[in-house]
């Protein structure tokens, strides 16, 4: 009666281990396998008879066997370690990702007389998290939004082309992002990417960053410099914000794109440019072509694939995606522990139109940031300016300033027109800018001039409406 009593359960653990999913082995101090079941022998191609008696790592081949392994761990320390990701080389040398837990193996006393070891295949689980990861991720952007997904679904063609894309969206889209993400899928990838803000930079200075200069071509132009055209050889070149440069360099840069080469300021001779060319705007260059201040030549060399990027506001479904993408950036760089948001701050995330796209969410979250350094983020760690009422009487003000600051703007630059006699260089000299930089803020704040050069001084001046 006891030795039927003792051999029953012995039989049941064996059926049990016979039929469950996972892998199960056993190994003994020596490290050699001492039972193997039947998921073992299917998940790794090994048959049992092959399998017991060898050591475990010709079995298995772990990348686990050559450093921290997690069944020695157990057997030392006698404890179980549960869920360790590894992978093993099936006997088909197939790489295998696999699921991992340990424990040490004792008998009535309590000895350790090995260990135990079940393991997982997760090939489907990794394979779907490929998937999924190509489905959300292009290079730096992520996003869930279908209007993204159509963006995604063609960038892997548009990058092997060498054609000139023009990107467009609001700021804070990731216009810059998007340039880098189609530079890294492309052929040119090993190759320099240079991004510049044409907005940023009056003419001359902005021509002598792209195209670089000659020793003399100017005051101070003590030895030669490449230009951003130089240092990009052989790979891509971003020009952000195209739409706010002058039409005079809009003249240069069509120069460029049409024959490839560009003459460095002060130099006479001109370079090839071996250059992919990719221009981004927050503007709308087709309305800035039909009222003149952007040349339709130059728009329709830069236009040959257009990408336009959505605004937050137009897909909500990304935030929880980039909140989780920005939270753990800050966590690696702050070295914080934040583990994410409370429900009622997702909420008020997902409320809020940002005006300042991405950026701005980033900002937001960087903010708080400061005031959570672990646990989940609340309501009390958000900006102030997110609460509904002040974010509307703040939007309010914001645009009460905006437009007084336009009015002085207008006033100052009306007055000083007036003073130069409508001479533009004159005027822009006085206002310490360029003369570009002083056309553009005249269209921006609708100063009618009047129909004379300004360089003749008259008595009875015109007034500006």
């Amino acid at each position: 009666m006891s030795k039927k009593t003792v051999q029953q359960p012995i039989e049941a653990t064996d059926i049990i281990l016979e039929s469950i999913s996972d892998g199960v082995f056993t190994v003994d101090h020596e490290w050699r396998i001492t039972s193997f079941n039947r998921a073992a022998e299917e998940i790794t191609g090994v048959p049992r008879q092959e399998a017991i008696g060898r050591f475990c790592w010709e079995v298995f081949r772990s990348n686990m066997c050559e450093g921290d392994c997690a069944l020695r761990r157990s057997m030392k320390e006698g404890r179980s370690f549960v869920s360790s990701s590894t992978y093993i080389i099936s006997s088909e040398g197939k790489r295998m990702p696999i699921n991992v837990s340990t424990a040490p193996l004792r008998n009535e006393a309590g000895e350790i007389l090995g260990g135990v070891e079940t393991f997982r295949d997760n090939t489907v689980v990794e394979e779907l998290r490929r998937e999924l990861s190509g489905t959300f991720h292009q290079g730096d952007m992520v996003s869930r939004s279908k209007l993204m997904q159509r963006i995604f679904s063609v960038l892997p063609q548009i990058a092997e082309s060498d054609s000139t894309v023009l990107i467009e969206g609001e700021t804070g889209t990731g216009k810059e992002l998007m340039a880098k993400c189609l530079h890294e899928l492309s052929t040119r990838r090993e190759k320099p990417f240079v991004a510049i803000n044409c907005g940023a930079l009056p003419d001359t200075l902005l021509e002598s960053e792209l195209f670089g200069y000659k020793t003399g071509a100017f005051t101070n132009a003590v030895r030669d410099k490449p230009g951003y055209f130089a240092v990009a050889e052989g790979g891509s070149i971003l020009l952000d914000e195209i739409g706010e440069t002058s039409q005079a360099f809009q003249v240069k840069l069509l120069r460029v794109l049409e024959e490839r080469e560009f003459q460095p300021l002060g130099g006479i001779t001109r370079k090839h440019a071996d250059v992919r060319i990719l221009a981004a705007t927050n503007r709308d260059l087709e309305a800035l072509v039909d009222e003149g201040t952007f040349r339709r030549d130059l728009f329709y060399r830069i236009n040959i694939v257009r990408l336009v990027l959505p605004p937050l506001r137009q897909r909500k479904e990304d935030i929880p995606l980039l909140v989780e993408r920005f939270i753990d950036k800050m966590n690696r760089l702050r070295g914080k522990a934040v583990t994410g948001l409370e429900p009622a701050a997702l909420e008020r995330l997902m409320s809020h139109d940002y005006p300042g796209n991405i950026r701005e969410l980033e900002n937001i979250i960087e903010h708080a940031f400061i005031l959570c350094s672990q646990g989940r983020i609340g309501l009390h760690h958000l900006p102030a300016s997110l609460s509904p009422r002040e974010a509307a009487a703040e939007a309010t003000s914001s645009l009460s300033i905006r437009a007084q600051q336009q009015t002085t703007e207008a006033e100052i630059i009306r007055e000083a027109l007036i003073r130069n006699a409508y001479n533009r260089l004159a005027t822009a000299r006085e206002l310490g800018m360029h003369k570009s930089t002083l056309y553009r803020k005249i269209k921006r704040l609708n100063l009618a001039l009047p129909n004379v050069d300004g360089r003749s001084t008259r008595k009875d001046h015109p007034t500006v409406a």
